[in-house]
């Protein structure tokens, strides 16, 4: 077990950095920490430094996914045992030159996903700006894979998440914590972003956050509703950089873990959605949480 505490952040690749950029301090809710030429990053209302940061590239794509750690000897007893394992490092244990700094690694994982592991991190002490809808942190994020077993197996069996339920054979909702799920993953064609979940408090922000998108000219592709799985309130909508995100609430929390088994959810329209007003997603909305494949940028320096 690695120790995994918490899921910090998520960094994107993007062609349309200033387009995205604008969409998220403007539109969806949060604060600008920083920028320079190639790169934004963006906090939520909670303490975490940021929770996405946007980095202008040719092809979108993810940059990586950050993970906390309780503090440095987690992050050096984890790349330990990621090496006995054969797992590639990318980035070995040191001092992050990223907003925030902090302690940390990165490695890839068997689909060569980016994979960051912190800690010591900088965090918020400062009063928010409060608005009308404020995105407290980031509340899962879910990815495309080409093989669900394989990679179910490397996140459970090498990093340590639990399986907290499955959709039948398509997906895993796997957790590091208490909350149903921190990252879950779709089985396609291809590895890619499927949905990015940023967690507001109540279901009326959820519903005023609609608004507002619909008063910039965008359209939500799915919802509002409330999923089986997790039992959240939900609403999905697709920026500028086509990448797919959603407001969400209320996930489940697992009260017992000596007492949580891991259930299989059918894959009917009302356990998609318990409130039957979204119905499961329209074609055009798979496709795009489908995406374009991923290579990962670690072997394809282009992209960066």
């Amino acid at each position: 077990m690695l120790g995994i505490t918490h899921l910090r952040h998520i960094s994107l690749i993007t062609p349309v950095l200033k387009e995205q950029a604008e969409f998220y301090e403007k539109i969806w809710g949060l604060d600008k920490v920083s920028q320079d030429e190639q790169s934004v990053y963006f906090r939520g209302a909670g303490p975490e430094n940021h929770i996405l940061s946007l980095h202008a590239g040719e092809k979108r794509g993810l940059h990586h996914i950050a993970f906390g750690m309780v503090d440095k000897n987690a992050v050096d007893r984890a790349a330990e045992i990621l090496a006995s394992k054969g797992v590639k490092v990318v980035s070995p244990p040191g001092y992050l030159d990223e907003e925030g700094k902090g302690y940390g690694l990165r490695f890839v994982d068997p689909e060569n996903r980016c994979i960051e592991l912190s800690a010591w991190v900088e965090i918020h002490t400062s009063i928010w700006n409060k608005k009308n809808v404020d995105p407290v942190k980031l509340n899962h994020v879910v990815m495309n894979t080409k093989d669900l077993d394989m990679i179910t197996d490397f996140y459970t069996n090498v990093l340590g998440f639990k399986v907290t339920d499955w959709s039948e054979h398509q997906m895993s909702f796997l957790r590091c914590n208490r909350k149903h799920h921190s990252i879950a993953f779709n089985q396609d064609q291809h590895a890619s972003v499927n949905h990015i979940a940023y967690e507001v408090d109540t279901v009326d922000e959820v519903m005023r956050g609609i608004s507002n998108v619909r008063k910039a000219g965008y359209q939500e592709i799915w919802g509002p509703g409330r999923h089986g799985p997790g039992n959240n309130v939900f609403c999905y909508f697709q920026d500028p950089g086509k990448f797919v995100m959603e407001y969400t609430c209320y996930l489940e929390t697992i009260e017992d873990e000596s007492e949580w088994r891991a259930r299989v959810w059918k894959r009917v329209p009302h356990l998609m959605d318990q409130w039957g007003i979204a119905g499961p997603p329209k074609p055009e909305t798979r496709a795009a949480m489908g995406g374009e494949p991923d290579p990962g940028w670690v072997d394809v320096k282009a992209l960066v």
